[in-house]
């Protein structure tokens, strides 16, 4: 019944409990490095799900603070202007027959860019191109965080509206809750 255990060699195994232990040791660091990651997601998503949710989604008429209405020349000044000037200088698109119906706003891009939803209407009788809009972005209590721009270089045909669905505006505040969209330009098309 003698397994002849005595004639394994010990000389085979020599070292390999030096290196056992680095392994060792190199995998419980690894594993609690890998419980800390774990540990740090699973605390950054408990405060992102705790943070309150954007009231941007109603819908709310915008306000034409921000418009600028481009003025017909005075006689003196518009005798001055010469038919070859006129033809290089884009007409600009009266902006009191124009403008947003109703607008919405949600994030995107993991919530750090602002998508912009908006119904624009022409009641001019002429279309209009390369509306340029302004979108002022507040803070819950209403105080003002920053603005962006964005000119859509597609056309609105006359006595007519159209939706532009979640366009891009640009990067947004993460303290940003309310967003108010106004028309600034336009251009006969």
């Amino acid at each position: 019944m003698n397994a002849r255990l005595d004639r394994i060699g010990v000389g085979r195994f020599a070292g390999t409990g030096e290196r056992l232990a680095a392994a060792t040791i190199a995998s419980v660091s690894f594993g609690r490095s890998l419980l800390w990651l774990l540990a740090a997601s699973i605390v950054g998503c408990g405060v992102w799900m705790l943070l309150p949710l954007s009231k941007g989604s109603s819908a709310e008429p915008a306000r034409a603070e921000l418009a600028v209405v481009e003025t017909a020349p005075s006689g003196d000044t518009a005798a001055a202007i010469s038919s070859a000037s006129e033809a290089q200088v884009p007409a600009m698109a009266e902006l009191r027959r124009l403008r947003i119906s109703s607008q919405t706003w949600r994030r995107g891009g993991l919530g750090s860019k602002a998508l912009v939803t908006f119904t624009l209407r022409n009641d001019n009788d002429y279309a209009v191109k390369d509306v340029e809009i302004v979108c002022a972005f507040a803070r819950r209590d209403g105080s003002h965080l920053t603005d962006r721009s964005r000119v859509l270089a597609d056309s609105v045909a006359l006595k007519s509206r159209k939706t532009f669905a979640r366009i891009p505006v640009g990067f947004v505040n993460v303290n940003a809750d309310q967003a108010k969209c106004s028309l600034v330009a336009a251009r006969r098309a």
